[in-house]
């Protein structure tokens, strides 16, 4: 090994030269060296396992990477003394050994320009109260740790580099402490940077952790973590995992392009964010789980989520601080729940949230002081009993509700405002409380305060300004309103106490005006007798089945209304129905038809339909589907509310889908009103099934089912007959014969449009004849009102 001669040279300074001083091989140069001496390594690759124990100084004669160390086996280099290495190339590839090892209590080592570049369990492990400073330091270890710091020891890194490891980049175990400045780790399999075991510490500035496949930062067993300036991003698990009473600070920091997590906190664990961002996140922003865990934002910014979570999630008794914060651009801003978890909320602004900014359930309270939400679907919802808080001097506006309070909840609202709310700027429901002390609705194009099914609300000098339907709607008994007022409704005298339904009636205090003219119910038009509308259900082409099951349906009330006038005990009819059949069988027409026949007989006041479908019942945001579903019954009352393609409303995976708010809405208005409204749904068999089954509780409110069949290729004939005698057209034997054999070649499937594929057939016919007719110079009436088999759509 002539060509990896060691020269040993001393100190300018040294009181004697040892001439010619070369050696073989590093070890024997370095049992030669003494304390302060510098050993200049030529060019070569040294297989031997070197051991620096002296306070010398390690460096190659020309220059950074032509000097390698790679042993057969075992640790590369091991210093433990105050020793000095420059610009050496460490290389190992035992599994079970690190590359460097620097340790011991007198290990306070300076390596400045190495590359560690090996297939070991580590590549830089720091031990036993050793206290080395890395300087311009790369290390890869594609087979185990970057970087680990055990026992005690001490580690300053500056201007290093993880480019990749098998495992963590950065370990910190058994109360050690490391110090990172302007750093980088990056491609790590595990956590970039692992934090573990009481005392263990590490503070890192300036340093960036990226293209991580696991945790940018996991810290657990009462670890704790400083990151200043620091940017964490492009990782595939969480950007920070804290578990076990680990505690985090971060400050100025960056967190974005997480498919995960931004930060998950649980076990009693401790974050600390100020003047910091997250964003472009997959799940939520900040998860935090478990009593005793805790977040505090300052200062801070959340948007931009990249997936359907919500951006804060706080669970099982943890808590979460946020003080002059901004969150936008979310799917879900901040979300509360379970068992006593807490949120405050300081100058705090919401916007551009799709969904709810705030949403407070299963015994979770929220405190908002000062905030601003913007934009969003709704501003607070209050889902139920246990949920409150207190909200002062708020802000909501350009919302669909503003807030929501059902099932029980109970917050307090004091000197807050909703400006420009699109359904309700306050809208209780479900058995929902709350107090609203001088709180105020301002130009929403719904109702400012909206309390139904009785809700114990309290109202308190309120002011309702500008809205569109009504300053305020509310319920008696319910809402105990003092000192409130609206310029939304001009003061209506008190009409005839028949004419207003209880329910509908606002209690007002003593001296205060009334809040919204009570509503007109509209007279009952004149009913055809019940015999004439059952005539035009029997003239309907086909049917016969659906004919004899409305039939038989109207003669069982029609009998029990006749056995209570007796006397007698009526059976208990409940008067919803199901439809199911494929489109343009005549649902809509009989639904029509039923609630005629029903006000004929005095079961419903009105008759009227109300049809609607998916569209005017689903709103796009949290909250808006009740007051939309209950605006549709309201609709309805006195007659038919008719819901078409009903099954829309139960997708099969409709997880995160309104449609179910809608139907749980639907199912305690029609047990709440049951005399009220009839309700007929429709749709293809197969999915009604599945709407049924979406709650509990629907199937049970439908008497019957009713199946529309296809109508049959003689029927569809006698469809376009009628269409032809309405419109004073004549079909020859021919031609009715051409349509018999064309609608004998229609396709039955699933989108099959019966009468209304018949009424498009007439319809192409007409035109097909005005074609032919118009080139005609002189045509006669006979010529204009004749279709012939020539005017039946081409094949295909």
């Amino acid at each position: 090994m002539g060509e990896h001669r060691v020269r040993v040279t001393q100190d300018s300074g040294s009181r004697w030269r040892r001439r010619a001083g070369e050696y073989e091989t590093l070890a024997e140069a370095l049992a030669a060296a003494e304390p302060g001496d510098t050993v200049t390594v030529r060019p070569g690759v040294f297989r031997e396992n070197v051991l620096l124990d002296k306070a010398v100084t390690v460096l190659p004669a020309e220059g950074p990477g032509t000097v390698r160390i790679d042993p057969p086996s075992g640790v590369g280099l091991t210093v433990t003394a105050a020793a000095t290495v420059r610009d050496l190339v460490i290389e190992s590839y035992d599994s079970s050994a690190p590359a460097v090892r620097i340790t011991g209590p007198g290990a306070d080592a300076q390596l400045t320009g190495c590359r560690v570049d090996t297939h070991a369990a580590v590549g830089v492990e720091v031990a036993d109260r050793a206290a080395p400073v890395l300087t311009g330091c790369t290390v890869s270890n594609p087979s185990g740790l970057g970087l680990r710091l055990r026992g005690h020891a001490q580690a300053r890194f500056t201007d290093c580099e993880v480019s990749a490891a098998g495992q963590a980049g950065l370990a910190v175990l058994e109360g050690a402490r490391a110090e990172l400045d302007r750093c980088r780790l990056h491609h790590a399999a595990g956590a970039g940077v692992l934090l573990t075991d009481p005392g263990s510490l590490a503070e890192l500035t300036g340093c960036e952790i990226y293209e991580i496949r696991g945790s940018g930062v996991q810290a657990e067993a009462k670890a704790v973590g400083r990151l200043t300036d620091c940017e964490v991003h492009r990782v595939t698990g969480n950007g920070l995992t804290l578990d076990t009473e680990a505690a985090l600070e971060l400050r100025d920091c960056r967190l974005h392009d997480l498919p995960e997590n931004a930060a998950d906190l649980r076990g009693r664990a401790v974050l600390t964010l100020e003047r910091s961002s997250v964003r472009a996140f997959g799940r939520g922003a900040l998860s935090v789980w478990d009593p005793g865990t805790s977040v505090t934002a300052t200062g801070c910014e959340i948007e931009d989520s990249t997936g359907d979570y919500p951006a804060i999630w706080v669970s099982d008794g943890a808590r979460i601080t946020l003080t002059d914060c901004a969150l936008h651009d979310l799917p879900d801003a901040l979300f509360v729940l379970d068992r006593d978890s807490q949120a405050t909320v300081t100058d705090t602004s919401f916007s551009r949230i799709r969904s709810s900014a705030v949403s407070v359930s299963s015994g979770a309270t929220v405190a908002l002081e000062r905030c601003r939400v913007q934009q969003a679907g709704t501003g607070l919802w209050f889902r139920d009993h246990g949920s409150g808080g207190l909200l002062t001097d708020c802000e909501i506006a350009e919302v669909a509700t503003g807030v929501i309070v059902t099932k029980g909840a109970d917050p307090v609202l004091r000197s807050c405002v909703v400006r420009a709310s699109a359904e309700a700027a306050v809208y209780v429901s479900a058995q929902g409380r709350g107090s609203f002390e001088d709180c105020r609705a301002v130009q929403g194009k719904g109702f400012g305060f909206h309390v139904i099914d009785g809700c114990r609300t309290v109202l308190t000098r309120c002011r309702a300004e500008q809205n569109a339907r009504a300053g305020f709607e509310i319920a008696e008994p319910g809402p105990l309103v003092e000192a409130c007022t609206s310029d939304d409704v001009a003061p209506a005298p008190a009409p005839a106490a028949e004419a207003v339904p209880p329910q509908r009636t606002a209690q007002l205090t003593a001296g205060t005006a009334p809040l919204v003219a009570p509503p007109q119910i509209a007279p009952i038009p004149d009913c055809r007798p019940a015999e004439e509308t059952l005539a035009e259900l029997d003239a309907l082409i086909g049917l016969a089945t659906v004919k004899q099951e409305v039939r038989t349906l109207i003669d069982l009330i029609s009998v029990g209304r006749r056995r209570r006038q007796a006397g007698l005990k009526a059976p208990s009819l409940r008067r919803h129905l199901v439809f199911t059949g494929s489109p343009g069988t005549g649902k809509t027409t009989v639904a029509r038809l039923y609630g005629e026949i029903l006000a004929a007989l005095g079961v419903l006041q009105r008759g009227h339909l109300v049809e609607v479908a998916r569209v005017d019942l689903v709103g796009e945001h949290i909250g808006s589907t009740a007051i939309r579903t209950q605006a549709a019954f309201d609709q309805a009352r006195g007659g038919v509310l008719f819901i078409d393609e009903a099954y829309t409303l139960a997708p099969e995976d409709g997880a995160r889908d309104f449609g179910r708010e809608a139907i749980d809405t639907l199912v305690k208005l029609m047990e709440d009103h049951r005399d009220e409204v009839v309700v007929i749904v429709a749709g293809y068999t197969a999915e009604m099934e599945r709407f049924l089954a979406a709650n509990p509780g629907l199937s049970s409110r439908f008497s019957r089912t009713i199946t529309f069949p296809d109508y049959t290729d003689a029927e569809l004939l006698e469809i376009a007959r009628t269409q032809c005698q309405e419109q004073e057209y004549q079909l020859a034997d021919p031609t009715a014969a051409a349509l018999l054999a064309h609608f004998a070649t229609l396709q039955r499937g699933p989108t099959f449009g019966n009468g209304r594929t018949a009424r498009q057939v007439f319809e192409t016919m007409v035109e097909r004849h005005a074609m032919r007719v118009a080139q005609l110079p002189d045509a006669s009436t006979e010529e204009l009102q004749l279709l012939v088999p020539a005017d039946l759509p081409l094949p295909g």
